[in-house]
């Protein structure tokens, strides 16, 4: 039985999703939340988020995308935004598991494969267990380079049932507030925040994200970057030299593992730079793509 958080006040489910943006599927573990745009003949771009922010992430980028011609496909991974949260475990596996059954379901092939932040992991993850729906592979600011610091509170919010207790007393507040870590531009902040809410209402979402710091997605996962930069596909690496949440020094360790990448730092700019600087962002990843 899954803990009681009772700011958790709906249920997702048909009449809940009714007057939301975007589209709706049926997979093996649960509906998922997607949005796939642009010509349907536009070489195929699919977008994978962090950690806890939903689909909404991709906004700019993705009115981009299409209007530059490309056929795009962005989603809620499980436990987030509008997807399904079942009580289950969310290791790498159930999240690269969802991303492959997704595809199947829209006939996804020969894709470019852009991850963001946790969506690193993922991307990567996805490329090594199946290579052959990947033709280019972008990272944004990627997390699981190496391990995420264990700090005591980081220790004591893993712990069964007292992660709950803690989440359920002060979860909303710190999460809100740590968006704004996320974002180098102050001006952002309030936007985010306000987009962000609207997905914790939803039964599931905190024991998500518990289960995901709780089963692996905290540590590193440089050896499988590794396994994948054998593999050498075409590879873009993006890092915002002010980010708080995965430290732009991480690189040097990343562009070990994928030593034939593409890297861009970009100044004055936090953990989004496709959000913060689409004018530096956009024309690089624009010309990466139709290479």
């Amino acid at each position: 039985m899954s803990f009681p958080f009772f700011d958790e006040t709906r249920e997702l489910n048909e009449s809940t999703r009714k007057g939301i943006a975007g589209s709706f599927v049926t997979l093996a573990d649960g509906v998922t939340h997607y949005e796939l745009g642009g010509p349907e003949d536009g070489k195929p771009v699919v977008l994978v988020h962090g950690f806890s922010v939903p689909y909404f992430i991709f906004d700019p980028l993705f009115e981009f995308l299409t209007r530059s011609g490309f056929r795009v496909l962005r989603y809620d991974q499980f436990g987030r935004g509008y997807s399904d949260k079942p009580n289950t475990r969310y290791d790498i596996h159930f999240f690269v598991k969802q991303l492959k059954d997704l595809m199947d379901a829209l006939g996804m092939n020969g894709i470019t494969l852009l991850g963001l932040s946790m969506g690193g992991p993922v991307t990567t993850s996805f490329i090594a267990a199946h290579p052959r729906y990947v033709r280019k592979h972008v990272l944004i600011d990627p997390s699981g380079v190496k391990g995420v610091n264990l700090t005591t509170p980081l220790k004591i919010i893993r712990l069964p049932m007292i992660g709950e207790l803690l989440a359920a007393l002060f979860g909303n507040k710190n999460m809100i507030k740590g968006i704004a870590s996320d974002v180098f531009d102050p001006a952002l902040v309030a936007v985010f925040q306000e987009k962000y809410k609207k997905q914790m209402e939803f039964k599931g979402f905190k024991q998500a994200l518990l289960s995901t710091m709780r089963n692996g997605m905290l540590e590193s996962f440089f050896e499988v970057y590794k396994k994948v930069g054998a593999l050498k596909k075409p590879t873009l690496i993006f890092w915002g030299m002010n980010d708080e949440t995965t430290p732009f020094e991480y690189h040097t360790t990343l562009l070990q593992a994928l030593p034939h990448a593409e890297f861009h730092p970009i100044e004055n700019c936090g953990h989004i730079p496709h959000y913060e600087k689409p004018e530096i962002f956009n024309p690089i990843l624009l010309e990466f793509i139709l290479k």
